[in-house]
């Protein structure tokens, strides 16, 4: 009997483990791309290689992912293309870390928990999206003032392959993904305000070039004075 609890008790902490490191895990990478974690977490819970919380289940619906497989291949172009990418980070500010939010409480629903928790999961798992978000979105606009693009691939097909690599670990190694969230989360905290300085000196820089251009511009439309006619004046003559 004795052994019995133990194996009980060994059992629901693991299942406790796995609980926490998809409920982190699909935040983080929702966070990075939300269309390539939807995919993964469907394709493996579809083909049976993930058993997903009654309330991401629907993740795994043909219909579900064949949308989320057309937006992975529209982000999949947009987020290799210098300048467009940046926008296209700028816009799923909005989509990516509610997302990220809604999927990490669906995913807290592992525990049964009640409402409390699982708003406290949300809370958690929109920070957490916030954090590989704004890593990702500002690294990826410093990396777009280089004029040449192999860097921007490069750095776009690494961030798909942690996405990919990243939702494995958490399915079948939460402890282990667990560890190399926390040395990522110290990493952005350590990174996010270099990255922010960064991009505000390059801003500024975009600034004074703007002002210098449309000055130079006005200068040039404007008539040097040497040009400009003189009016004839009328010579006073004395009276005859």
């Amino acid at each position: 009997m004795e052994n019995e609890a133990i194996q009980a008790l060994s059992l629901a902490d693991n299942e406790t483990i796995q609980a926490i490191a998809l409920m982190l895990g699909t935040a983080w990478a929702a966070g990075i791309n939300l269309y390539a974690a939807v995919l993964v977490l469907g394709l493996l819970g579809n083909a049976g290689y993930a058993d997903l919380p009654p309330a991401l289940q629907v993740l795994q619906d043909p219909l579900v992912i064949g949308v989320a497989g057309i937006m992975y291949f529209i982000e999949f172009f947009a987020d290799k293309t210098p300048g467009v990418d940046s926008g296209w980070d700028a816009i799923h500010t909005f989509i990516r870390i509610p997302a990220g939010a809604v999927l990490a409480a669906g995913a807290a629903q592992a525990f049964e928990v009640n409402q409390a928790l699982e708003l406290a999961a949300a809370l958690v798992g929109g920070g957490v999206a916030a954090t590989s978000h704004f890593t990702k979105a500002g690294s990826r606009l410093m990396i777009n003032t280089s004029p040449e693009p192999v860097t921007n691939w490069a750095a776009s097909i690494m961030e798909d392959v942690a996405v990919v690599g990243g939702l494995w670990t958490a399915l079948n190694y939460p402890l282990l993904f667990i560890a190399l969230l926390v040395l990522f989360l110290i990493l952005a905290i350590w990174l996010l305000p270099k990255i922010w300085r960064a991009i505000k000196r390059v801003v500024a820089k975009i600034r004074a070039w703007l002002r210098s251009n449309g000055n130079g511009t006005q200068a040039s439309g404007s008539e040097p004075p040497g040009n400009i006619e003189e009016t004839p004046k009328l010579e006073s003559r004395p009276p005859g």
